[in-house]
């Protein structure tokens, strides 16, 4: 894990930060005020963005990472290499990076199966002034995976 600057980030990661912070424009959190974007960045170069949505009933809402993983599984895009997550408050910037919550870094955890890859995870406050590039491994140490339950995902890359 490491803190790197705006301007150190690849064209690439760039590329990707901005379509997440995109993609955060698109959340839907009436309840929460906390808009976060993320996007992933497919090994095709292709970018498939998502956004929180928030329901009434809380547990029922869907955080921007497992929206995103869920619209590129559904395109059929399942090997990716990194994906970029950022967030703001209705009310204010966000100070510290936007990390992702348990569930989506077990989502990216198995993605990072299927990629056959360590996948690559750049967190990002609002403003851009503090960014954190990280991998799932280093967020999610000592995670339950397919291997666990003897899960041949191999066959889902496509």
């Amino acid at each position: 894990m490491r803190s790197i600057k705006l301007e150190e980030l690849t064209e690439e990661q760039r590329t990707l930060l901005d379509a997440a912070e995109k993609a955060m424009g698109n959340a839907y959190s009436p309840y929460s005020g906390f808009s976060v974007g993320a996007a992933i960045l497919a090994d095709d170069g292709h970018i498939i963005t998502g956004s929180n949505v928030e329901n009434a009933s809380y547990s029922e809402s869907l955080c921007a990472e497992r929206s995103a993983l869920a619209r590129a599984n559904a395109i059929g895009k399942r090997i990716y290499r990194s994906i970029a997550v950022i967030a703001k408050h209705r009310n204010h910037n966000t100070i510290q990076v936007s990390a992702p919550c348990g569930s989506c870094r077990q989502m990216m955890y198995e993605a990072s199966h299927i990629s056959g890859s360590d996948l690559e995870i750049i967190m990002s406050n609002t403003d851009k002034s503090r960014i954190i590039i990280s991998t799932i491994s280093e967020l999610l140490p000592l995670a339950f995976g397919p291997e666990d339950l003897g899960a041949d995902v191999e066959k889902y890359r496509g």
